[in-house]
């Protein structure tokens, strides 16, 4: 590691808010990652007849466990437990044993149930775990958010690089572009395509991406605009380097520094966007485990407060980490700034 990067790396670890606010978004995604193995209505490892399956990731039949139907069994109802354990077989489930896609066919109570022993943050009006959806919604959101930040960033560092470097009339024409472009109305928009296709993950992700990358131009230009004529950028051109060489080795380096520090407050606006949709309904497909649904189910059962304070709760601390985390990458990338300097908390 270069003594550049070991100081920003001092600095952003110098900041504590920011630095403990990583650790524990990095904590709460990835254990997300593994939401099939904490819950689920499937077993995480089964044995019968001499044999080790694991139903949450590979697929068996009823058949497989002795009974008469070629579907998959549902391993919570009483006849296939009964199959497993009287050919000396046991499985294990998850820690929250529901699914985000299916009801509770024994709840207790009316749905939406309230917070209890067996659903830990209660159920949503279709009597769904309410914990369950939250661990796949946040998962979703997160991947989304870094997905939409990763194509957002491509695009927007490359326009910006482009419009900075060659100047003139790209220069002049691309600013126009996106003037007009920022000013299309996004949600508008994507209401209107909502009622003409089916949305999608993918769908949404392609139509997000088309508005997201409008903030990086900016910020990207303005330092290529500064960086393009340094004198090694002059000498790089001199010595017959191509355009292309030098704004990917010498002009682009300079440009990412502001770039880099843009990324938290992108994926916190991408999380922001995919919530509103789905609030609204015009986001994922009915079904899909999404914050914005929560909230929404929230809204629609007023008398349930446990779902509007779970979806709240949950969005306000992704946010709020992800600000914090924002803030201290900007800190650790500003040279102006020294260990001694940073605040702590």
């Amino acid at each position: 590691m270069s003594p550049l990067n070991h100081r920003r790396l001092q600095q952003f670890k110098s900041n504590k808010r920011g630095y403990y606010s990583f650790v524990i978004f990095l904590l709460l995604f990835f254990i997300s990652l593994f939401a099939e193995f904490i819950a689920n209505d499937k077993p995480i490892i089964m044995y019968h007849e001499g044999q080790f399956y694991m139903p949450v990731l590979f697929s068996s039949t009823e058949q497989q466990l002795g009974g008469d139907l070629p579907i998959e069994p549902m391993y919570k109802e009483p006849y296939i437990r009964k199959l497993v354990i009287e050919n000396g077989g046991w499985f294990i489930m998850p820690p929250i044993p529901f699914n985000y896609k299916n009801a509770d066919r024994y709840i207790e109570k009316a749905a939406p149930a309230p917070p209890s022993v067996r659903h830990w943050l209660g159920t949503d009006d279709s009597g769904k775990d309410t914990l369950a959806r939250l661990i796949y919604g946040f998962r979703l959101s997160v991947l989304f958010g870094i997905t939409l930040t990763i194509l957002s960033s491509v695009i927007g560092v490359t326009v910006g690089a482009i419009q900075g470097y060659f100047g003139g009339r790209i220069d002049l024409f691309g600013q126009r572009v996106v003037e007009i472009w920022t000013g299309l109305p996004i949600l508008l928009i994507l209401i209107i395509l909502a009622s003409v296709v089916t949305p999608n993950v993918f769908w949404l992700l392609g139509i997000l991406t088309l508005f997201s990358w409008m903030p990086l131009v900016g910020v990207v230009r303005a330092e290529v605009l500064r960086t393009r004529n340094f004198e090694y950028v002059r000498a790089a051109r001199s010595l017959g380097v191509s355009d292309s060489g030098i704004i990917l080795r010498h002009v682009l380096p300079n440009a990412m520094v502001a770039t880099l520090t843009f990324l938290p407050f992108i994926l916190s606006g991408a999380v922001t966007m995919l919530t509103a949709l789905d609030f609204l309904g015009f986001g994922l497909p009915l079904g899909s485990p999404s914050l914005g649904e929560l909230l929404a189910q929230g809204k629609a059962n007023i008398h349930s407060p446990w779902l509007g304070l779970t979806g709240f709760c949950t969005l306000g601390l992704m946010l709020t980490l992800l600000i914090f985390i924002g803030e201290a990458v900007r800190d650790a990338f500003d040279p102006r700034r020294t260990i001694a300097t940073n605040y702590h908390v």
